[in-house]
């Protein structure tokens, strides 16, 4: 059974929720997964992952960020002065305020164990930040996450001042999409502080997955095997997938499945199964 909400933040902003359940087998556990740049709840594999988690027992939410620049239309980005106006901080807070709704039973479902986060591509990063700030999380599966917030040359960033935004090409749309410079001031200014990723990982106390495509072009690979140096070893698995790249051959629309997608959701189930306790 799927739903929708939407929530709104103490900030005012909507975050469009979908939540995945099935009702016979649920285990009175939940699972978070949070989006990456230019991602979205209802991206390609997002919506066959909740049904995969539901089927294993897990109440799975999904949602969008506010500024993630989708709007009315779930499929296409339309709200593009949102997008641009977007933080890591800003997501940071509304993750946050999104699992302590869950953990007050926001959505109709009671929670009594530890709640799972997934996050893919950047939405690893807030994963990691938000980790560390909820008790409640129980462990943390990264796929294809970064390890660097700053992904600018000194020469993009100088006309970046300049301009006051930056623009990155989404290929699947072919949209210029804009970047104010508060995201860039976001990142310098915490970058010592609550946006710092190595400090998130030495101090996560959590079990960690991390899973990463060997072909992946948008984030390479390093970037996990950064993400690993960093991590405690006797609770984190480092999960290597060869001949795969930043979607694990899944595309959007969604085309179906393949053995390597199978076999990743299959290590994350037992890695949530395992630690995920009442």
């Amino acid at each position: 059974m799927i739903k929708d909400y939407n929530l709104i933040t103490s900030k005012g902003n909507q975050l469009q929720v979908s939540t995945f359940i099935n009702e016979k087998l649920f285990s009175s556990k939940a699972i978070i997964f949070v989006h990456g740049f230019k991602g979205f709840k209802d991206w390609g594999f997002v919506p066959y992952l909740g049904d995969y988690f539901a089927k294993r027992g897990f109440m799975v939410v999904s949602f969008n960020f506010s500024h993630n620049g989708i709007g009315d239309n779930k499929f296409e980005f339309t709200e593009l002065d949102k997008f641009a106006d977007n933080t890591f901080s800003l997501e940071v807070s509304e993750l946050n305020e999104l699992i302590d709704s869950i953990g007050n039973g926001l959505f109709g479902i009671e929670i009594r164990s530890k709640i799972g986060i997934l996050g893919h591509s950047r939405g690893g990063a807030a994963a990691l930040f938000s980790a560390g700030m909820r008790k409640v999380i129980g462990a943390v599966t990264l796929w294809a996450s970064i390890s660097r917030l700053d992904r600018y040359s000194e020469r993009q960033k100088i006309e970046w001042r300049k301009k006051g935004f930056f623009e990155v090409l989404n290929t699947r749309t072919n949209q210029l999409m804009r970047l104010n410079l508060n995201l860039l001031e976001d990142i310098e200014k915490n970058s010592a502080g609550t946006l710092n990723l190595e400090k998130s990982v030495r101090n996560l106390n959590r079990p960690l997955l991390i899973a990463h495509g060997e072909l992946d072009l948008a984030v390479p690979i390093k970037e996990a095997e950064q993400i690993y140096l960093w991590a405690e070893k006797s609770s984190t698995e480092f999960y290597k997938i060869y001949g795969t790249g930043h979607t694990f051959d899944i595309t959007h629309p969604f085309n179906g499945t393949n053995e390597k997608f199978e076999k990743l959701l299959d290590e994350t189930a037992v890695l949530f199964e395992k630690n995920l306790t009442l």
